[in-house]
């Protein structure tokens, strides 16, 4: 678990009342040495201890002591503040804690209740009980204590309780400050786990001591290997066809993509106010000849002319310019949807992808505001590829792939899964869980995939419909699932079945691991089965965990020859013994290079 102080590190504004806190990790694990301490530096985001004034005018963006709250304001404040913990500041040592509900919907001047037979003003009560003067009668109370019989707290007279976790999710501006300030070269996390195993005295400690436990405050020092980056084939007519990645990278320069999409019919909208329309259609002119550059068929000219709109009319500008674009294109399907965004946008990028993809069957791409205003090559191609793969294209192929030496993957037809499920957040107990599947569909370059989506109960991590059957009054029993639509759409993709199974799947704890292996591994062998009596390939079951909190350090930081530009370790690093399970198989993989 993980441990959060103030003291720590100095707490960092992230914005709306939030900062962030600074701690440590820690956890026993059983490894291939005995067990061993695993510590790691750690962050989140806490609620900012401040006067509630000052917290609702960072939530409004605006100081609120100046005029009464417009209704919208007061239901974001309300939100902002339900559930919060407060003290009272108005009766000097006495901090008494109350946990907030709500707001009162009337201003606190209006506010009256009864009291020895008679209704008393909250002005008048707070004045006469206190000698306390509300000088900011205007706004609203807080409501706090039994909801059928509140007790109302001027704003003012309240402050925000230290050491409160946010545990609702971030926007965008907050993880971006969350990021700046905890992001951190690899000799500096190194000093903060060293510093912060000695200050806690583990091996002074005399519980472990009672136990016969010595915690060494050293590092364990470990072997690595590093895997040889694999050769990348593209297009032969491009300068280029072959690449080899150097640490990890490599660019687009004098290479065209090895399959290029076609793209006749497409459109663009600009949301966002700051973006003038010829400079949006400018941009969308670039990155269209860009595409054509990379090797794709991409037709230069729109099917209609750029819409710009605002945000909030997001729904009917998707479907007017959809509509719109089939009326002129007379019965021919609308491809590519372009889309320009303000660069905080909020909720419209999933409702862009939310209507385009479930509604009108329409690939998009999104674009930021910023990199409208300043062109970039790079930009420009990294979101061709995008555009490509979306397409139906293959950016490029492994070499070794194209020439059968791929061990367990080229011998045989073989298709790999990949499965993960997203949760809502803890409080939203009305929303689904999200399964994705996503799974190759063709061999033997295993470069193009397919994806299936599916929604399943609240916070449940098991894949509901990996394989399912139900009763249908014409058909009767009908299987499906989606690894049987995806093992199909392979076979119709290929002209093969699959005679071997790659399954990764990620987001599962340690203590989940016999649980999924067991349920979601009999729905593969029952898909399989679903399709034909005797089909029965090799499964391969990986787990994937990326949260370890397992920190890997080249040994020496300033070696440029094995670490890469921000001193990380070499992408391709792999360590399978000492601090690996004692009984499971299991590795780690530094599978690319660190972004920062």
């Amino acid at each position: 678990r993980s441990f959060y102080s103030p003291d720590i590190r100095t707490p960092q504004r992230l914005g709306d009342g939030l900062q962030s806190w600074f701690g440590f990790y820690q956890s026993i694990r059983p490894t291939q040495m005995g067990l061993s301490l695993n510590i790691d530096m750690s962050s989140t985001a806490f609620v900012e201890p401040l006067p509630v004034i000052d917290f609702a005018a960072q939530i409004v963006g605006k100081d609120v002591m100046s005029r009464p709250l417009s209704d919208a304001n007061r239901v974001r404040i309300k939100k902002a503040l339900r559930d919060l913990k407060v003290e009272i500041t108005h009766r000097g040592s006495l901090r008494r804690k109350y946990r907030v509900f709500g707001l009162t919907a009337q201003p606190t001047h209006e506010l009256i209740f009864p009291i020895d037979d008679e209704m008393k003003s909250v002005v008048e009560y707070f004045t006469e009980m206190y000698g306390f003067t509300i000088k900011q009668p205007h706004l609203p109370c807080l409501l706090v204590g039994n909801q059928k019989k509140p007790n109302y707290l001027p704003m003012e007279a309240c402050k925000i309780v230290e050491g409160q976790r946010y545990k609702k999710r971030l926007n965008e501006k907050q993880i971006t400050s969350l990021l700046k300030v905890t992001c951190q070269r690899p000799g500096d996390k190194e000093m903060d786990i060293r510093r912060t195993v000695h200050q806690n005295g583990y091996d002074q400690d005399p519980y472990a001591k009672e136990f016969g436990i010595n915690i060494s405050d050293k590092l364990t020092s470990i072997e690595a290997r590093v895997l040889p980056a694999p050769w990348l084939k593209y297009h032969d007519t491009g300068k280029e066809s072959e690449c080899l990645p150097r640490v990890g990278e490599w660019d687009m320069k004098n290479k065209k993509v090895v399959n290029g999409c076609i793209v006749n019919h497409w459109a663009s909208i600009n949301f966002s106010r700051s973006v003038q329309e010829s400079t949006a259609s400018g941009f969308c002119q670039e990155l269209a000849q860009t595409c054509k550059l990379l090797g794709m068929e991409f037709n230069s000219e729109p099917a209609i002319p750029m819409y710009s709109a605002r945000p909030e009319q997001a729904v009917q500008v998707l479907k007017h310019v959809y509509n719109a674009a089939l009326k002129k294109l007379k019965g021919k399907e609308l491809e590519l949807l372009l889309v320009i965004l303000p660069d905080n946008n909020g909720a419209l990028y999933g409702d862009i992808k939310r209507i385009c993809e479930t509604e009108l069957g329409l690939m998009s791409q999104c674009c930021l505001a910023k990199h409208v205003f300043k062109i970039c090559k790079r930009y420009l191609a990294n979101v061709s590829l995008k555009i490509n793969v979306k397409m139906g294209g293959r950016n490029t192929i492994l070499l070794d792939a194209v020439s059968r030496r791929i061990p367990l993957v080229s011998d045989i037809p073989t298709i790999i899964f990949g499965a993960d499920v997203t949760h809502p957040e803890t409080r939203e107990d009305n929303s689904p869980s999200i399964a994705a599947v996503v799974a190759s569909q063709d061999w033997p370059e295993v470069t193009k995939y397919a994806g299936l989506v599916c929604a399943q109960a609240y916070r449940q991590e098991l894949i509901q419909d990996l394989y399912k059957t139900w009763h249908d009054p014409q058909r009767g029993t009908v299987t499906g699932g989606m690894i049987r639509e995806l093992l199909i759409s392979f076979r119709k993709a290929t002209g093969q079945k699959p005679l071997r199974i790659i399954f990764y799947r990620d987001g599962i704890s340690a203590g989940q691991f016999h649980q999924v292996l067991l349920y979601e591994l009999d729905a593969i062998r029952k898909a399989c089965a679903s399709l034909e009596p005797n089909y029965q390939p090799p499964v391969t079951f990986v787990i994937v965990q990326k949260r370890h909190h397992t920190k890997l350090f080249a040994n020496n930081h300033n070696d440029k020859s094995n670490t890469d530009k921000s001193g990380n370790i070499l992408p391709g690093t792999v360590v399978d013994s000492k601090i690996c399970h004692p009984t499971q198989f299991d590795f780690y993989l530094c599978s690319h290079a660190g972004i920062q």
